[in-house]
């Protein structure tokens, strides 16, 4: 196997990962990630013991129990070019030897969960409520800097897509990854779920105008329209594609429940978003102690 040199990899004095400051025993198999650094704390309050906790710039992780089951809490910070980083670092702390720097020979996949927050898509998804994305569909980008496939219903899903919201030529090529069935299937009863487009960014990416005009002023009446078979766009926000795209190549089972903050259709803003999200957390947790 080719050893993996330390400009690829970079291990610092305490023998952790660069980035996250993890180091392979501090990881639990199932992985909880936030983009709000504060919200990890907001996660770990229902922990029954902390093991270990982490910081390095906006990422920090708290690694402990619920029960009997380990479990790791870990800021993201905001956008796919952070998950880009903690996706490889999460798989590097499982799949690489640290001592050789080599691919070890037998594969570990994590159950890696986004809890976050999200933009409806759809006038009958109302703010306060929570969506478990069957799909990240990515419009970011940051999956055709990798090596991927995609299978047959996937491809006509996105060329489907791109015809009918005209996302292409001046934008990069949308691909779209599924969320791990053993997961999902837990998230229906209070769920509504629909495929998560993710963008590279919050104003114009997502279509809001404040002082400067958008490519796609049409981008919001496209998505909220759009569907494909029994398929339509729920939500959007800038974390879901680049988990799962990342998530499929490196064999992670992959999720992300988000609440809704936002709805775009009908214009309106939680009075309570953090209700909401303690609310989605607090479920979440029940559900992780019976169920995953």
């Amino acid at each position: 196997m080719n050893r993996i040199a330390e400009s690829e990899l970079i291990i610092n004095s305490r023998g952790a990962v660069y980035h996250l400051d993890l180091r392979p025993e501090e990881l639990a198999p199932t992985v909880i990630t936030v983009g709000d650094p504060g919200r990890v704390a907001e996660v770990s309050k229902y922990f029954d013991s902390i093991e270990s906790k982490a910081q390095h710039r906006e990422f920090i992780s708290h690694t402990g129990y619920v029960g009997k089951k380990r479990i790791t809490v870990l800021s993201s910070g905001i956008g796919p070019d952070n998950i880009d980083i903690v996706m490889n670092e999460l798989d590097a702390l499982v799949n690489i030897d640290f001592e050789t720097r080599q691919v070890k020979p037998e594969l570990t996949s994590l159950n890696v969960i986004r809890i976050g927050t999200s933009g409806s898509l759809q006038a009958d998804i109302p703010v306060d409520s929570f969506v478990a994305a069957t799909h990240g569909l990515g419009i970011d980008n940051l999956l055709n800097f990798y090596r991927h496939d995609q299978n047959d219903e996937e491809k006509l899903l996105i060329q489907s897509f791109v015809t009918y919201t005209q996302l292409n030529g001046q934008m990069s090529y949308p691909y779209i990854s599924s969320a791990a069935s053993s997961l999902l299937k837990h998230f229906v009863t209070g769920f509504h779920q629909g495929i998560t487009v993710t963008c590279p960014g919050f104003y114009g990416p997502q279509g809001r105008v404040l002082r400067l005009g958008v490519q796609n002023p049409d981008l919001i009446n496209r998505l909220t329209d759009f569907r494909f078979g029994q398929h339509r766009i729920t939500n959007f926000e800038m974390e879901t594609s680049a988990i799962y795209g990342l998530g499929k190549l490196l064999g992670h089972n992959c999720l992300a429940i988000n609440a809704i903050v936002a709805n775009r259709v009908r214009k309106e803003f939680s009075k309570d978003g953090k209700a909401a999200v303690e609310k989605l957390i607090q479920g979440f947790i029940g559900i992780f102690a019976n169920n995953l």
